[in-house]
């Protein structure tokens, strides 16, 4: 559980959004093993898609949409 706090606030703290990015995905693959550990898998498995998969693509799509303009 120490783990998904540390992660939490390295995110957060994270100022690169390529590097956030990274730390997001562990933050979302921590937190769907600590849901597995409470045996909750239908949320370990929602967190696993949303968290650790979905989000970070589409952020990171995103960004390169964004640097792509900015040339």
């Amino acid at each position: 559980m120490s783990l998904v706090g540390l992660l939490g606030l390295a995110t957060v703290r994270t100022r690169n959004p390529l590097s956030q990015l990274i730390v997001f995905s562990l933050f979302g693959a921590a937190l769907s093993a600590l849901f597995l550990v409470v045996q909750a898998p239908d949320v370990a498995l929602s967190e696993i898609v949303v968290g650790a998969v979905a989000y970070p693509l589409m952020v990171l799509l995103a960004l390169g949409k964004v640097r792509n303009r900015e040339r």
